[in-house]
């Protein structure tokens, strides 16, 4: 016993190393699929686009860029699934420089890959408008003073879904997926308040608890939290992606640190035993 707790004493710490790495990576090559429970929030969300009717227009504001991608970007292409499915259209529009990169991504994926939907008739991608503020407030009483064309350069008069969209009052919904400022925060001030526009949202772990009470004054009807909320409404969605598998790797590389820590105090109590005895 004695040789085995030396050796346990002096183990090299890139084992330890190798240990975690192998504990985070292996879910993500193949996901475990341990069990989710989707929280009031989670299921505020889902509910809330599950009962827009068919051909219904919502607006997405993605506000976020690659830094908190692993986090938002599963909820922008879960939440384009569930509209897709529902046949609900959508304008999408960015408030951060590098986000449209990211809509595009998660559109051609989605929306064109997936569900064959067409670019002008069933969505629009509005691309990136520097303004802030001034910009939610302008979309929200004349779309054209913000964004006189799409991404692509194209009149909105020209496109079929925007062609007689004249503002977000138009609209029964607002999905903010948002990593920041101006996000979350800034939507529900200048056009959840003042439009009195019903609003769901997604944003970051460090984010979520200064929303909560947005949730629950019920300004949101729904809000995703930081990968675990991300995970919570792929279930939902019922399509299982890159958050499932992010939440097995993240539950199993918790798991190994909490090994090693009881292996540590294992062999520190066995130590102390040992020498009481010696």
């Amino acid at each position: 016993m004695g040789e085995w707790l030396r050796k346990l004493e002096h183990l090299d710490r890139r084992i330890i190393y190798l240990g975690v790495l192998l504990a985070v990576t292996a879910p993500l090559i193949r996901p475990v699929g341990l069990p989710i429970y989707p929280s009031k929030e989670s299921q505020g969300f889902f509910d809330t686009i599950e009962a827009l009717p068919a051909g219904s227009v919502v607006y997405v504001a993605a506000d976020y860029d690659p830094g908190s991608m692993p986090e938002l970007q599963p909820m922008l292409e879960a939440a384009l699934r569930q509209l897709c499915r529902k046949n609900i259209k959508f304008v999408v529009g960015s408030l951060w420089p590098a986000a449209p990169p990211l809509v595009d991504r998660a559109l051609q994926t989605v929306a064109v890959g997936e569900f064959g939907k067409v670019e002008g008739v069933d969505f629009v991608n509005l691309g990136f408008k520097e303004g802030r503020e001034v910009v939610m407030v302008q979309v929200g009483t004349d779309l054209r003073s913000a964004y006189p064309t799409d991404s692509r350069g194209r009149s909105l008069d020209d496109l079929e879904l925007t062609r007689n969209l004249r503002s977000l009052a138009d609209l029964p919904l607002l999905v903010a997926v948002s990593a920041g400022y101006p996000g979350t925060k800034e939507w529900v001030q200048q056009v959840r308040s003042r439009f009195n526009l019903p609003m769901v949202s997604g944003c970051t772990a460090v984010s979520a608890p200064e929303y909560y009470p947005y949730f629950q004054s019920g300004q949101l009807t729904g809000l995703l939290g930081g990968l675990a909320g991300a995970a919570e409404y792929e279930k939902l969605v019922g399509a299982p992606g890159l958050a499932t598998s992010g939440m097995d790797a993240q539950s199993a590389g918790h798991l190994a640190i909490i090994l090693f820590i009881v292996l540590g105090n294992v062999i520190y109590f066995a130590r102390v035993k040992e020498k009481r005895h010696s």
